[in-house]
């Protein structure tokens, strides 16, 4: 039987139960946060050694109504995946399935339309320039797919999964589409995602002013991310902080 249709479990059998209270945690955050789109995106989490198996949000279903035992546990190696009665989005499955395959570091995957994202993906240059500190949190650490092919199926997302073959790529601005962060952890994807989407705004309102920007020198842009990429625990204790308000203002999240 496929992995992805053993879904039901009682609550407390349920396999992988902290690591989908993280998952529910970042996808009730997300929408909070207003960087979702809809009933569509993705985010996965690799349960296994070798990340042929993971955790996804069930097909169309809101951000912010998604729980811990609702999420798929699903085999990027079987083919019969989406003929299953709780069948994953087709191009989650196309875009995450490959990740999962190909790229082994990437053991968690977050995929959203964010707006300040998706307008830097628009761009013709969509390479985002260490103008503050934010910023230079990824420099020489994302990569631009300017090659959009349509929606995210599985020879699509083969593609896109070739682009992050460098461990030390950890975002991918999606041309025409939106970005993709991989990361460790939950804690750890999700706050590189909330951070990317925080630099890029404050990028796109800089170019609203019409005025020079003040690009960071190679040298200190790369000492900049380098720090922050040794600054311990500040997204565990960020994704832990979201977990307790949670845990107040709506608690079944973890259910």
């Amino acid at each position: 039987m496929s992995i992805a249709r053993l879904q039901k479990d009682t609550l407390t059998n349920l396999p992988f139960y902290e690591e989908r209270v993280d998952l529910a945690c970042a996808f009730r955050w997300t929408a909070r946060l207003n960087m979702h789109e809809a009933v569509a995106n993705h985010f996965s989490l690799a349960v296994n050694d070798d990340g042929s198996q993971f955790l996804m949000n069930p097909n169309q279903v809101h951000f912010s109504r998604i729980k811990a035992s609702d999420l798929l546990l699903i085999d990027a190696n079987d083919p019969g995946t989406l003929s299953g009665p709780n069948a994953p989005d087709p191009t989650a499955w196309g875009l995450h399935g490959a990740i999962h395959r190909n790229v082994r570091h990437a053991r968690c995957v977050m995929h959203v339309h964010s707006i300040h994202a998706t307008v830097l993906a628009s761009l013709a240059d969509s390479k985002l320039p260490p103008i503050d500190q934010n910023s230079a949190i990824f420099f020489n650490r994302h990569v631009v797919d300017g090659h959009y092919g349509g929606l995210a199926f599985e020879e699509e997302g083969e593609r896109c999964s070739q682009l992050l073959t460098d461990p030390k790529v950890k975002v991918m601005v999606m041309g025409n589409h939106g970005v993709l962060v991989i990361g460790d952890t939950v804690a750890d994807t999700f706050n590189r995602m909330f951070y990317f989407e925080r630099a890029a705004e404050t990028y796109i309102k800089a170019l609203w002013t019409g005025r020079p920007l003040r690009v960071l020198s190679d040298e200190i842009a790369e000492k900049a991310a380098a720090e922050q990429e040794g600054y311990p625990g500040q997204a565990e204790r960020h994704l832990s902080e979201l977990k307790a308000i949670l845990d107040e203002q709506e608690p079944v999240y973890r259910n």
